[in-house]
Formats: C-alpha cells, structure tokens, sequence
C-alpha cells in the first residue's frame, strides 16, 4: 500500500481531486496529524473509504520511548516492513552549534544499519540492510513530536545509516520537511544538518541543490593515515578528494560548514593531529566539534582523559579556530553519538 508521506502533497495521485480537496488532506496530514482517514471530516465518506484503501499515513509504528537522565530521549520505531530505526530528541537544549538554547533537536536516521563500517560506530556492526523511504525518514519527525508533546525546530541526520548514501529519498524527505504549511512539516532547511562520512561524489551534488542544508562532516582524522584506521571510507575517497568536495560545497553555498572529530584514545588525539585539523578547518571556513568517544559494548575503542581531550582542544583555540567539546547527551541510555545499534533493536522484539 502506498504511502502518502513517500511523496509531495502536490504529486499525490489523487485522481481527479481538486486542488482544494488535496489542501484539505494536507491540513489532516500536516497540521492536525491524524493517523486515519475516517477522520477527514470534511471529505465525503465515499472520499475517505477510497482513499484508505489506496494509501496508509503510518509508514512506521511507536514501540518505545528511553529516557535519559539529561532529559534525552530516544525513541524505537518499527517499520511496516518489520525492520527497526532509532530516532533521539534532545530537548530544551544547546544547539549542537552553539546557535541557540531553546530548540528541539532530533537526530533521524536515514538507513536500517549502516555499509560504511567506521570502526567506532554502533549502526554498522551488523551491516546495512535497507534505504528509509521518504515517509520512514518524515514520519519520525511526525511521530517523535506526537510522542513528546512539541514542535521540533532543528534537525540533524546524524542517526543509523550514511544519509548521502540514500540521496534520492533524503532529499525528497527534507523536500516534504521543509515545505510551508499545509503542504509539509515546515522545518527551515537553515535548521537541517546533514552529517556524512565522507562520499565526496554526493557531496558535490548537494552543494548543487538550492536549499540551503547545513552540511556536517564525520572526519574523525587530520591525515589519511589516523583517518583510514578507523574510518574504511577514507580508501575510496582519501582527504584530499574529500576536502576538496568540502570546499566545492562551502563555495557555492557560503555557510559555515562543521567538522565533526570523535576523539578515541591514542588513536587520533595526538595534538599533531589537532594541528592539521586547524589548516583544514581554515581552509573549509569550518567550526570543529569534538566528541569524546562514547564507550560501545564490543568495541576495543577508549575515551581520552579530560586532560588529553583539553590539550587536543587547547591547540584549536590557540589558533582561533571555533570549536566546542561535546558532553555527550544520552550516553546512558545508548543514544549518544555513534551508539546505536541493530542491537538493541533486536531485544526489544
């Protein structure tokens, strides 16, 4: 059964239904979030019976909610197909730019699983299984605001799977996101971050697109060397093709993009590291956000001591390059970055 979510309100085949009537199912669907057709009132019964059997509104189902003792939430998600995503609010707090301090973050996932395999991460330890389509990634928006009771006004795809690798379907979620009322969510694509480890390819595409997506980098390595230990994307696109894409992207679209950097103990905390990571930062017109390592079960990976993680930091802010340390939200319930999991997933059912 189709989807309405999979597809803009304007390219909806409704038959011959008139341009009001599809305003009508888009303030149901958009504004008033209902889950059913019986309950478009002001569609004729005959209307509303033909339209439920032709399309369903709920392209994933709540399971459960975790919550977290910095108020995090995480959410689990089954898929009409039987598959399972994890989506995380982060509300009434900072930004994870450091622009405001009353917005609802949510961080969506993009991917059952994840191919790209970085060796830190929890979402590829069992591989990758399927692409979200476009109502999977638009419903966890929807359903995560019906489960906490608020609006979200910031998005990053910073969830399981590489949203760059499922291009096509992320681009036309955030199509239907950003759109104004009635015909979407209404998320400014100013307060929509996509995160990406690395594919210099799509990269350069998304900096051909109009709208104005922040662009968030996973580098986690100054140099090819750090980087390809930890991060096997780096063989098919080493730092230099993939700075250059950067750059492609930071020219064209003249907003400060974010270097995202995991910091892993004695892996790539050396402050030989930081000293490149400034000369690439310069070059991007780039913040850094450093992350320290959230610990995964089956993971060899340490978290660098507070005196390793300020010293790594100290050379940033020497050289005046904006950066921020990220005290991981979630950490307790498995919800920070880079820790979720098919694993969990799995136990809930």
């Amino acid at each position: 059964m189709t989807c309405l979510l999979d597809t803009l309100p304007a390219e909806w085949d409704l038959g011959n239904v008139p341009i009001y009537r599809r305003e009508q199912i888009a303030q149901w669907v958009f504004e008033r979030r209902v889950t059913s057709f019986a309950d478009m009132t002001n569609l004729s019964a005959a209307m509303r019976k033909e339209l439920a059997a032709q399309y369903t509104l709920q392209p994933l189902k709540f399971v459960r909610q975790q919550g977290s003792g910095d108020t995090t939430r995480k959410y689990l998600w089954q898929l009409d197909k039987g598959d399972f995503v994890e989506s995380v609010l982060i509300p009434a707090s900072p930004d994870l730019f450091g622009e405001r301090a009353d917005r609802f973050t949510l961080c969506v996932s993009s991917q059952v699983g994840c191919a790209y395999g970085c060796k830190f991460c929890a979402s590829g330890l069992e591989g990758w299984k399927r692409n979200l389509t476009p109502g999977e990634i638009v419903a966890q928006v929807m359903e995560a605001e019906r489960a906490a009771k608020v609006k979200i006004n910031n998005l990053v795809f910073m969830g399981m799977g590489e949203p760059l690798a499922n291009y096509d379907n992320l681009l036309l979620a955030i199509e239907i996101i950003n759109a104004q009322s009635p015909w979407g969510v209404g998320i400014g694509a100013r307060h929509i971050t996509i995160s990406t480890s690395g594919l210099a390819p799509q990269i350069r595409k998304l900096a051909d697109e109009p709208r104005q997506i922040r662009l968030a980098l996973s580098l986690h390595g100054a140099s090819d060397a750090v980087r390809g230990q930890i991060m096997p994307v780096n063989k098919k696109y080493p730092l230099t093709e993939l700075l250059d894409a950067c750059k492609y992207y930071q020219d064209k679209k003249r907003k400060m993009m974010t270097l995202e950097y995991i910091l892993i103990n004695g892996v790539n905390d050396d402050p030989s590291e930081a000293a490149l990571l400034v000369q690439h930062a310069r070059r991007l017109h780039a913040k850094v956000n450093l992350i320290p390592y959230n610990k995964v079960d089956g993971l060899p990976w340490e978290r660098p001591s507070d005196v390793r993680i300020d010293a790594f930091a100290a050379v940033l802010e020497n050289a005046n390059t904006p950066v921020t340390v990220r005290r991981e939200k979630g950490h307790d319930i498995d919800a920070a970055c880079g820790q979720l999991r098919l694993k969990e997933l799995k136990a809930s059912t």
